[in-house]
C-alpha cells in the first residue's frame, strides 16, 4: 500500500511540474494516466482563457459573518448524506442553474441554498426559486456584479433586503428571472457558444409583466446569515440540520476538465475563486468527499454535479462556507 501511494505521489508532482498545453486533450490524459481519484475530460475548446477566468466570479478572502458552532455530540451524523434524497418534496435542490458569460457564480450559489433553505424550513410548504438575478443586479454591496462578488454579502443582502423569486432564463417563472442567456461552455452541446462577459443587468425593482404579488411583497427575508467553522464536523451538521450550503474555494485549470470521481488538484494554474452549493457527503473508494452543486449547466461534470475531496480542505473549500436561515 506504501509502495502504491509513493508511486501515485511520484506521479502528481511530475505532473505538476510538467508543461503541459492549457485545457488540451494531453492535459487530459495525463491527468487520466495519474490514476488518481478522479476522471477528466476535454469539457472546454477553443475558449479564451481570459473568459474561463471570468467565471471564476468569486472574491476570496473577504469579509467574514460571524461562525456558528453546532454541539457535534449530539448529532448522528451518516457516513453518506444527499439532500436531494433527504428532502424529496424540494425540487429546487436537485437543480443545476446555468450563470451564462457572467461572474455571477456568488450569486447563484447563495439564491440555490436559500431556495433549498425555504423549502426545508417551511417542511415543503414553500417551494421557490430565488432569484439569481435579483441578487446580482441589486447587491451593490456584494461586490461588481458580474465581474465578482462575496458570498457572505450575499447572505447578509438577503438577511437586510430580502430577495424575491425569479427562476432560470426564459422560464417567466417567479419575480424576477435570470436575464442573461445560457451559452455553451463545453464542447459537445446544444447551445450557442459562450462569447466574452456580458455586463451586469441593472437592478429593476419591479416583477415581469403579468407577475403577482408585487415586488415589495415577492420577497424573502433570511433570519440570520452566517460562516461555518473550517470543520467538517461542523459543516456536516449544519447540511444535516438545515439544508445545502454555499461554498467558495480556488479553482485551477484541471477542474474545468473535471467529468468524474472525487476532484483533488492535480495541475494547471489557478484561475481566480469560485462559488458553489454543497448538498452532502460520502466516501468514493476510500476517498472521503464533498456533494456539490455547480453552474456551468448539465453538460458539466457529472450531469451538473461535482465531488470535491472532503477533510483536508481542498483548494480551500473548507475555509469559505456559508448560510443563514430563512425568515418562515
Amino acid at each position: 500500500m506504501a509502495y502504491l501511494t509513493l508511486l501515485l505521489v511520484t506521479a502528481l508532482v511530475s505532473l505538476g511540474h510538467a508543461q503541459i498545453p492549457f485545457l488540451s486533450r494531453e492535459m487530459v490524459d495525463r491527468i487520466n494516466k495519474a490514476n488518481s481519484t478522479w476522471r477528466a475530460e476535454l469539457n472546454f475548446q477553443n475558449i479564451d482563457e481570459r473568459y474561463l477566468k471570468s467565471l471564476c466570479g468569486t472574491f476570496l478572502m473577504g469579509p467574514k459573518l460571524p461562525e456558528v458552532l453546532h454541539d457535534t455530540s449530539r448529532v448522528n451524523l451518516p457516513d453518506t448524506f444527499d439532500a436531494r434524497t433527504q428532502w424529496p418534496n424540494c425540487p429546487t435542490i436537485a437543480e443545476v442553474r446555468d450563470q451564462g458569460n457572467c461572474g455571477s457564480c456568488w450569486a447563484f450559489g447563495a439564491a440555490e441554498a436559500i431556495s433549498d433553505r425555504v423549502c426545508i424550513h417551511s417542511s415543503g410548504k414553500v417551494s421557490v426559486e430565488i432569484s439569481a438575478e435579483d441578487l446580482l443586479t441589486c447587491c451593490d454591496e456584494c461586490g461588481m456584479g458580474c465581474f465578482g462578488g462575496y458570498p457572505s454579502a450575499a447572505w447578509e443582502f438577503w438577511t437586510k433586503k430580502g430577495l424575491v423569486t425569479g427562476g432560470l432564463y426564459g422560464s417567466n417563472k417567479g419575480c424576477r428571472p435570470y436575464t442573461i442567456a445560457p451559452c455553451e461552455h463545453h464542447v459537445n452541446g446544444t447551445r450557442p457558444p459562450c462569447q466574452g462577459e456580458t455586463d451586469t443587468p441593472k437592478c429593476v425593482e419591479q416583477c415581469i409583466g403579468g407577475y403577482s404579488p408585487s415586488y415589495p411583497k415577492d420577497k424573502y427575508f433570511g433570519k440570520r446569515s452566517y460562516s461555518l467553522p473550517s470543520d467538517q464536523q461542523q459543516i456536516m451538521t449544519e447540511i444535516f440540520k438545515n439544508g445545502p450550503v454555499e461554498a467558495a474555494f480556488s479553482v485551477y485549470a484541471d477542474f474545468l476538465l473535471y467529468k468524474s470521481g472525487v476532484y483533488q488538484h492535480l495541475t494547471g494554474e489557478m484561475l481566480g475563486g469560485h462559488a458553489i452549493k454543497i448538498l452532502g457527503w460520502g466516501t468514493e473508494n476510500g476517498t472521503p468527499y464533498w456533494l456539490a452543486a455547480n453552474s456551468w449547466n448539465n453538460d458539466w461534470g457529472m450531469k451538473g454535479f461535482f465531488k470535491i475531496k472532503r477533510g483536508n480542505d481542498e483548494c480551500g473549500i473548507e475555509s469559505e462556507m456559508v448560510a443563514g436561515i430563512p425568515m418562515i
